[in-house]
């Protein structure tokens, strides 16, 4: 080792340079910095997978901004992957960027990921070969070298034995004390890690018998790694590692025990690259995560060069006053003091995050925890995503992707946003179609933010989030194509093949839709034809019909051609149509309910068939109104149906008032079940938000004069059933109805006009319509801009337009 330029100071130990550090932690990151600064070493070395040597350059790129990580996956199964997360206020990350900057060779030297993700296929239940301080189950809180890997064996948290024996209960606050809020430089700048590694020496001594195969394995790979650099550098080697690590990288141990525990390790072919990572995705506890509970604090901490308290409760008031809330510069100046003041009560040489928090939750945030979980979730962890250059390796997928995304003007964001896309525009166009096509492919970048409305549009909201592990779901997709679209058109077709239900192969051919996959349609086509003719299943049917009829729906905006939909489509309707009369014959009461919904879907699906411009046959709606008829009058199908297709008829315009009061009455005669009527009652009225009983004071008071008629005995059967169905109307509309019935539903005639209520007369109130015009015009857009009816005069078509509004 040099002698450092200003220090004085020498590496007082012998041999490599060894600094342990607590991944993810800013003070060990300024420590490393110090000492390589200090001990100015020929070679660094870092714990990391060796096959990513060949990627460190890109690390001084000026488009590499970090959170990023290394992302090992298997060629054969890209599934199998695991993740190194690298912060800007990692020591490793630290470490890199020093030599990069010195022109001083790099390298990684942890066991091999070809070894790691290979450990999965073993028996002893590991998966997913996560390394050790990186990926870790319950992170770096857990001890220096950071935690677990998923599902590896737990020791004792050494950290917690030393804040133990220092005389604190919190093994996160120690370490701040000790490490973090040790000021880098001053001072013997090797001392803390001599101190580090005297206790880690001694904590391994501790729990000598809680080592692990994996650990003993790793650090004979790092002993083989650091010889060979010794060969080629000498002593002159800085070896950056988890802390837990430096005693058994001081240990003398001879080439040949090493090797020996490295023979016969299961190995997969590997490929290994750069992806963007998060803060969030660093303070995630299990999985991918590294494990802290704070990065942006961290992230702080790191960059602020002088006065982190004050500059961060700069941060904290400009994000409250974002939100509208009133915090001056005295709140700021108060809360600076509070943090201090309670440090220095509780004996901590810096307030930390536990002192701020306190601080700006009384001062700034009035004691509230709500305003307080904003600064949480925005600052504490924060949704900063790093980037990556384009020079870093990609599978073909992946640079598609990365292309569409730079076209269309569609940033991957760390943070939930919403996106409100208009099909008409060329753009938000293909924004839709290349969502559509991650979601067929697994990758879920955006979700519907409201799901798909039966009678289609041409808007759509979306909810777009990018999650670091959607680089893997993308490298698993490539396996289907080297560009998004033609990956999402093979993907369709295998899916189609696969599919077990036509309900599935339906909902796929309205995706390839969605998605504009022309190429696959014929394939998905084809498939739904043959099960369409095998299907005899009416509930099967039934659900594959309107997702169908939707897809035919969107030739309108998107331009696709959907006249092979339309046969297939006519004919599956044609028999429902003969086989559900059947079907719904002898049901019980869950079968009754499943065959509802199914009949609700069938009638709104022909709905939109009988208005689709594609050629359908003619008298399509006639013949489902038959169907509804039969279902009506027919005993032996239950009352929920039957009361449901009497509404559906009624709401269609097909039988009046009149009618539905007969089929009402008769359903609702002394000789019906209580039960049946009850369910008949349900069926009718259920939906709707009972305004037809508050607009038809006949029907409503046929159903209180059957319920006056129940019998003591079998009211109790019958009330929970009513109680299911009136309980979902609006207060209003309960309200409403209580009086409705309180004053006698009825009385005076079949209008409410008899009984003086207002609203009811039969003929229409011109001097009330004329007050609510411009409101009604208003809503349906009518008052364009331009001369209009003059003050006191009215439109011809006013009187209609107020019916049509009622």
């Amino acid at each position: 080792m040099t002698e450092a330029g200003t220090a004085g100071v020498r590496w007082p130990g012998t041999g490599p340079l060894l600094l342990g550090v607590r991944h993810h932690g800013p003070g060990s990151a300024r420590a490393v910095r110090a000492a390589l600064e200090a001990a100015r070493p020929r070679a660094v070395l870092v714990e990391g997978p060796p096959e990513a040597d060949a990627l460190i350059p890109l690390a001084a790129d000026e488009d590499m901004r970090p959170p990023v990580a290394l992302l090992a996956h298997a060629v054969d199964d890209p599934g199998r992957s695991a993740f190194w997360p690298l912060a800007g206020f990692s020591p490793e990350w630290v470490a890199l960027r020093w030599a990069l900057e010195h022109g001083v060779p790099a390298r990684f030297i942890d066991l091999p990921a070809a070894h790691m993700l290979a450990w999965g296929d073993e028996p002893d239940g590991q998966q997913d070969g996560q390394p050790d301080g990186h990926c870790a189950e319950e992170g770096a809180a857990q001890r220096p070298s950071g935690g677990r890997p998923p599902g590896a064996e737990v020791r004792a948290d050494p950290l917690a034995a030393l804040a133990e024996a220092a005389g604190y209960d919190d093994p996160e606050r120690w370490w701040e004390d000790v490490v973090e809020h040790r000021g880098a430089g001053k001072g013997d700048v090797f001392a803390p890690f001599l101190a580090l590694e005297e206790a880690m020496g001694a904590l391994r001594e501790a729990y000598e018998d809680e080592d692990h195969d994996r650990d003993l394995v790793r650090e004979a790979a790092m002993r083989l790694r650091v010889r060979a650099a010794r060969r080629e550098f000498g002593d002159a080697v800085a070896v950056v590692c988890g802390a837990w690590h430096v005693p058994a990288l001081r240990q003398r141990t001879t080439v040949a025990a090493d090797r020996a525990l490295l023979k016969g390790l299961p190995r997969i072919r590997t490929d290994m690259t750069w992806v963007p990572w998060t803060h969030r995705r660093l303070s995630r506890a299990s999985g991918y995560g590294a494990g802290i509970a704070s990065p942006g604090w961290y992230a702080h901490l790191f960059g602020a060069p002088d006065r982190p308290v004050e500059r961060w409760m700069t941060r904290v008031a400009g994000l409250l006053r974002e939100e509208d809330r009133i915090v001056s510069s005295a709140h700021v100046i108060e809360a600076v003091r509070l943090a201090g003041t309670l440090a220095a009560l509780r004996g901590r040489p810096l307030p930390g995050l536990s002192e701020t928090t306190d601080a700006v939750r009384a001062v700034m945030c009035d004691g509230s925890d709500v305003p307080l979980a904003l600064v949480h979730d925005r600052l504490v962890v924060g949704d900063v995503l790093g980037e990556v250059p384009q020079a870093a390796p990609a599978v073909p997928l992946q640079r598609d992707l990365t292309r569409l995304q730079r076209r269309l003007r569609l940033r991957p964001e760390a943070r939930e946003r919403q996106l409100e896309l208009d099909l008409r525009k060329e753009t938000d166009a293909g924004r839709s179609r290349l969502l559509h096509r991650l979601r067929l492919l697994g990758v879920g970048w955006g979700e519907p933010a409201v799901p798909r409305s039966g009678t289609g549009t041409f808007r759509e909201t979306w909810r777009l989030c990018w999650e670091p592990e959607l680089a893997v779901r993308v490298a698993e997709a490539g396996v289907w194509g080297t560009t998004v679209l033609a990956a999402a058109t093979a993907k369709a077709e295998a899916d189609a093949v696969a599919a077990r239900t036509l309900a599935e192969v339906t909902a796929l051919a309205e995706h390839c839709l969605l998605a504009g996959l022309p190429d696959a349609l014929p394939v998905v086509m084809r498939v739904l034809a043959d099960r369409a003719a095998l299907a005899a299943d009416v509930g099967h049917l039934a659900q594959a019909l309107p997702a169908l009829v939707r897809s035919l729906r969107y030739g309108d905006v998107r331009g696709t051609d959907t006249g092979a939909l339309a046969g297939v489509a006519a004919g599956l309707a044609e028999r429902i149509f003969v086989g559900l009369p059947p079907a719904c014959a002898a049901l019980d009461a869950d079968a009754a309910e499943e065959m509802r919904r199914h009949v609700e879907a069938v009638h709104g699906a022909v709905a939109l068939l009988g208005d689709t411009p594609a050629a359908v046959p003619e008298g399509l709606r006639a013949r489902w109104h038959g169907v509804l008829r039969g279902l009506a009058g027919r005993d032996t199908v239950p009352g929920l149906l039957r009361g449901r297709a009497v509404r559906l008829l009624l709401d269609d315009g097909e039988i009046g008032q009149e009618q539905a009061a007969r089929l009402m009455g008769l359903a609702l005669s002394p000789g019906t079940p209580p039960a049946d009527a009850a369910a008949w009652i349900e069926g009718f009225v259920g939906g709707g938000g009972g305004m037809l009983l508050v607009h038809d004071e006949r029907l409503l008071g046929l159903v209180d004069a059957w319920l006056t008629g129940v019998p003591g005995e079998a009211f109790t059967g019958v009330l929970p059933l009513l109680r299911r169905t009136f309980s979902a109307y609006e207060p209003g509309v309960r309200r409403t109805l209580g009086e409705l019935v309180r004053r006698g539903p009825g009385r005076g005639g079949t209008g409410a006009a008899a009984a003086g209520v207002p609203g009811f007369a039969e003929d229409l109130d011109r001097e009330r319509a004329d007050a609510v015009m411009p409101v009604v015009r208003l809503l349906l857009g009518l008052d364009a801009p331009g001369p209009g009816p003059a003050a006191g005069e009215r439109n011809d078509n006013d009187a209609g337009l107020v019916g049509a509004a009622g």
